[in-house]
Order: structure tokens, then sequence, then C-alpha cells
């Protein structure tokens, strides 16, 4: 089920796209940039099922092609996920690889518009989950945004975010993880991998993606990062707009997976 993303269901069941080919060259994409990325999603899954249990109601927030969807369900088949995104060509691969699983629904909804929240189906959750997608939100709206969330968790439920979370106060520390970092991922573009901008290129050459894709950039234009505050920081926002514990669940030298329990 789709609401509100203009996508029509039948049309991309039959296009003959393979949507699974393109969410995993998505994920392919994302790993040059983190190769521990599945080690993200092992924790975050590891702490829904010891805080929720393993049928829970997520919601998928700023849900891209779906990928925290996915792992959910093939770890927890009898969970369900509500994704909500505003990006029409990742929301078109995500309607296209979960096409008739009745678990699953999606939502077209802006994150800074302060009613996104009345567009989803429910009014609670038992986790809402994210990765590596907030980052482009500035403290402010950020804050703001945890807010909202807050009053869709579920007592006893979570939050859960996993994302570049920068702590300014060791720079010699960040500045040697960023050049062994981005060396490595040198060697690996020069053995063919796609990164950010080439994906983007390949999907504006498709047939099928190549409009969407264009809507993207008119809403977004080139990418563009917020603020990237610390695990500290998040963690005492997240304590501040109403949850009752914070704290780090997971870290590398550069990100961090913080986990709040309302």
């Amino acid at each position: 089920m789709t609401v509100g993303t203009g996508i029509d269901n039948d049309e991309i069941q039959g296009n003959g796209t393979d949507w699974h080919a393109w969410q995993e060259s998505w994920d392919r994409q994302q790993e040059w940039y983190m190769p521990d990325r599945e080690e993200r999603f092992r924790v975050m899954l590891d702490m829904v099922e010891a805080l929720v249990g393993p049928e829970p109601r997520v919601l998928d927030l700023a849900c891209g092609t779906g990928t925290i969807t996915a792992r959910l369900l093939d770890r927890f088949p009898k969970a369900t996920s509500t994704g909500v995104d505003l990006d029409p060509a990742l929301l078109t691969i995500a309607e296209g690889t979960f096409g008739g699983d009745e678990r699953v629904s999606f939502v077209t909804a802006d994150l800074k518009d302060p009613h996104w929240a009345t567009r989803l189906p429910h009014d609670s959750y038992d986790a809402v989950l994210t990765a590596t997608a907030l980052h482009w939100l500035h403290s402010e709206p950020l804050a703001v945004l945890y807010g909202q969330v807050a009053g869709l968790v579920r007592d006893g439920g979570v939050f859960m975010n996993v994302d570049h979370m920068i702590d300014e106060s060791t720079p010699r520390i960040n500045e040697a993880e960023r050049a062994q970092r981005h060396a490595r991922m040198d060697q690996a573009r020069a053995n063919g991998v796609l990164d950010w901008a080439a994906w983007w290129e390949l999907a504006a050459q498709d047939p099928v993606l190549a409009a969407p894709t264009a809507r993207r950039f008119e809403i977004y234009g080139e990418h563009a990062d917020g603020d990237m505050p610390s695990a500290d920081w998040h963690t005492r926002v997240l304590r501040e707009k109403g949850f009752g514990e914070a704290r780090a669940v997971w870290r590398s030298p550069s990100d961090a997976l913080v986990l709040a329990v309302k």
C-alpha cells in the first residue's frame, strides 16, 4: 500500500523493473561509505527484540529504499512496517520492492512539515527506526523532530537513530580516521564501486526512475549535510523531548547508534 506517493502499484509491478536489484545496488553504494553498515542494523534489531519483542509495529523513518524494513521482516516475519520519506525515486524503489506485501505501507511526507505525522496510518509504534538519514537536518529542526517522534512511540517503546555523530573534541582522531576511511574508499572506487553521485546518474538514465529522480533533485537539490552533532547531544535532546532513557549502544570512530526508551 502506498499513501500519497502517486505511484501506481500495478504499473510498478508490471513494468519488468528488477526492484530488488535496484535496492541491492543502493545497499552496495551505501556500504562504500559505511563498510560496517550491516553491523549497525544487527545491533538495531537486537535492541528491538530485547525491548519490544519479535512482532513490532515499526515506523521506518526517512526509509529510503526500505533498507531497514527489509532486514526487519527477514528477521521478524510477523513485524509490520510503515515507511515514510519524501524522496520520490527511493520510494519508487521501495514500493516496487515490497509491492503486494501487506505487512508494509509507505507514506510520502516532509519531516520538516509540522503536520507530517498526521499522514501516518497509526498513532503509535513499538519502534521508530532510522539510519543515516537525518544528518541533513540542522540541530534545531532535528530537536523538533525528536519531540514529534516521542509522541509516536508508545510507553516502553523505542527510538533508534544510527548516523554520523561527530565528536568535535577529538580533532586529531577525527582527521586520522577520515584520512584512512577515504583512502579505503578510493581503493574501492578504483575497483568499480559506485559512489552516491554515480548511483544517481545511473538512476537518472533508467526509463522508470528518470522522472522520479528528476523530481527528487527538484525537492532536495544537491546533497547537503546538517550540523551532525555528537551522540551526547542526541541523547540529551531525546531525554529533554520525553524519552526516559537514552544512550549510544553502538559506535564507530565517526558514527553512533543512539537508543531511546519511552
